[in-house]
């Protein structure tokens, strides 16, 4: 096979050579040979196998250094081995990109959940934290009334009572480590912020 790829790769020299000719003041006679050798070495290109030109680029490329330094050499391929996901092009985009919001819901709960308790203690009264707890567990329950596929919701509604209590605690303890904690910078106006920023 290396013998084919050899005969190949001076097959395409020669057509290199004969090419750099063209154009540099010959005459028709030479014009015509050369248009006979082009034919010839475009007859042999044909004859050469797929198998062989495939073999031969892959050599020459690995000769010009192209495959080094690739980004899994010698680590194993993430993925390989698992069951076949035909979503696994949106899956691995969404990690690597750090996509967030979307996804299916469950993943999307489940994700949320774990992140609630930090959203709720930037909350400033009582009223927002009753307002997020009530829209996720709204959601909580349309995601379980969904018959769409995906994988399973999993994630459980939030008792709002208790949680408001653990938002005081929190909140209580925050403040005894913090006295400027209890107090929120009041929202300025939109005008105000404006001003301030043209200022």
């Amino acid at each position: 096979m290396s013998g084919g790829a050899g005969d190949f790769r001076k097959r395409l020299e020669r057509a290199a050579e004969v090419r750099s000719y063209r154009g540099a003041g010959i005459s028709a006679e030479e014009e015509a040979a050369l248009d006979a050798l082009d034919a010839q070495e475009r007859e042999k290109r044909r004859k050469v196998s797929d198998a062989a030109r495939a073999e031969y680029l892959v050599r020459d490329a690995m000769a010009q250094g192209k495959f080094d330094n690739l980004k899994y050499a010698g680590k194993p391929i993430p993925g390989l081995g698992e069951s076949y996901d035909p979503d696994w092009w949106v899956k691995g985009l969404i990690q690597r990109e750090n996509i967030s919001g979307l996804g299916p819901a469950a993943i999307l709960l489940r994700t949320e959940d774990a992140e609630l308790d930090a959203k709720l203690d930037d909350q400033y009264t009582e009223q927002q934290v009753r307002d997020l707890l009530q829209d996720f567990n709204r959601r909580v329950i349309d995601a379980r009334r969904q018959l769409q596929g995906g994988p399973p919701v999993i994630t459980k509604t939030r008792d709002v009572e208790e949680e408001v209590e653990s938002w005081h605690r929190r909140r209580a303890a925050r403040v005894a480590e913090d006295p400027a904690a209890a107090q929120p910078e009041p929202p300025r106006s939109w005008w105000k912020r404006l001003w301030k920023g043209a200022g």
